[in-house]
C-alpha cells in the first residue's frame, strides 16, 4: 500500500508558497522510479556488461538480478498518491525486437514507457494542480529514430499539459496552474533543443555519491548542496546507496532492500528531516523504496520552514 495519501499536496500548499519558484520548494522523488516490475523472462538489458549477459542465460541468475534491479515497490499511481512528484527514468529499446517500442530498464526490462506515461497522465487529469518532473537521464540501444518516437509519444500522451522551457525562476505553481501545465520533461540527449517542451538535462543536476557508506553519502549530500547553483537550475539530492560488485556478491540472495536500504533508511530519513528548502537548500530529494518510511511526508513538511522564514522576514 502507498501509505498516507498526499495526492493533492501541491494544490493544498498555502498561497505564499505557490508564488515561490518551484526550484526553492522541497519535492519528494523516487530513484529508478519504474523498477517496481521487471521482466525476468526477457533478455538482460543493454545497460549490462557482456559478462552479466552470459551469466544471465541461467534462469536463477535473472531471479537474483531482480532482487537488485527493483528499487521501488509502488506503481507510478501509488507513488503519485503518496506524494512523489519527481521520477528518475531510464529507457531502452529491445534490440532483438522489431519496431521502435521503448521500455523502462534497470538491468532487466520494465513496463512499456507508453503504459507508464499514460498512468501518470490519468492521475494528472484527475488532480489538476499537481505537477510532475520526468527526468529521462539514461538511454540504451536508441538511435535518433527511437528518440523521435519517444518524444512524439510524450506529446501524444500529455498534450497541452507539457510545460514549455522558460527561466527556472519563473516556474512557480501559480504560473503552472495559470497555464494549465503539469509536466516538466528533462531530456539528457541533444534533441532537447528542437522541442519547446524539452528541458535540457543540465537544468536538473543530480550528483551521485556512488557509495555503500551512509555516512559518506550524508557528507556528499551536504557538500553538493553547498555547491548548488543559486539560479538557473533545479537540484536533485540522491539520498541513495549504490551497491558494489562485492556488496552484491555478499548479499546475493538478500537483494538491495535487505542488504543496504532497510538498515540505512533511518539515518537517511534523519538527514532529510534536518534539511531546509530555499535558494541554497534542498529541492528534490530521491529515495529507494519510498514507502518503507514516511519519506514523502517528511520532504513535503520541509516546506513549512519556508512559511516561517517568510514570517520572520516580513
Amino acid at each position: 500500500m502507498a501509505g498516507k495519501c498526499y495526492q493533492d499536496w501541491m494544490g493544498s500548499l498555502p498561497p505564499a508558497l505557490s508564488v515561490l519558484p518551484v526550484a526553492n520548494l522541497a519535492i519528494p522523488g523516487s530513484h529508478d522510479s519504474f523498477s517496481y516490475w521487471v521482466d525476468e523472462k526477457s533478455p538482460v538489458g543493454p545497460d549490462q556488461a557482456a559478462s552479466i549477459k552470459r551469466f544471465a542465460k541461467i534462469s536463477l541468475v535473472k531471479r537474483l538480478m531482480k532482487k537488485w534491479s527493483v528499487t521501488q515497490n509502488l506503481t507510478f499511481k501509488e507513488q503519485l498518491e503518496s506524494g512523489i512528484r519527481y521520477f528518475d527514468l531510464r529507457v531502452s529499446s529491445k534490440p532483438e525486437e522489431a519496431g521502435k517500442e521503448i521500455y523502462f530498464i534497470h538491468g532487466l526490462y520494465g513496463i512499456k514507457v507508453w503504459d507508464g506515461l499514460t498512468e501518470i497522465n490519468k492521475f494528472l487529469t484527475q488532480h489538476s494542480k499537481e505537477i510532475v518532473f520526468l527526468d529521462f537521464n539514461h538511454f540504451y540501444a536508441m538511435d535518433h529514430g527511437h528518440h523521435l518516437y519517444l518524444v512524439n509519444m510524450m506529446q501524444e500522451v500529455f498534450g497541452s499539459k507539457l510545460c514549455t522551457t522558460d527561466c527556472v525562476e519563473n516556474i512557480t505553481l501559480q504560473y503552472l496552474w495559470g497555464k494549465k501545465y503539469q509536466v516538466l520533461i528533462f531530456y539528457h540527449y541533444n534533441l532537447w533543443n528542437e522541442y519547446l517542451f524539452l528541458w535540457s538535462g543540465n537544468k536538473m543536476p543530480a550528483p551521485w555519491a556512488n557509495t555503500t557508506n551512509v555516512h559518506k553519502l550524508i557528507q556528499f549530500l551536504e557538500t553538493t548542496l553547498t555547491e548548488r547553483s543559486k539560479r538557473g537550475t533545479f537540484h536533485v539530492s540522491q539520498a541513495i546507496l549504490t551497491p558494489t560488485v562485492k556488496t552484491i556478491v555478499r548479499g546475493l540472495k538478500s537483494g538491495l532492500k535487505k542488504t543496504l536500504v532497510h538498515r540505512n533508511l533511518p539515518v537517511i530519513l534523519n538527514w532529510v528531516k534536518m534539511q531546509k528548502p530555499g535558494v541554497m537548500g534542498v529541492n528534490i530529494i530521491t529515495s529507494d523504496f519510498v514507502e518503507l518510511v514516511d519519506f514523502a511526508e517528511s520532504v513535503i513538511r520541509l516546506n513549512d520552514l519556508l512559511l516561517i522564514s517568510k514570517k520572520e522576514s516580513s
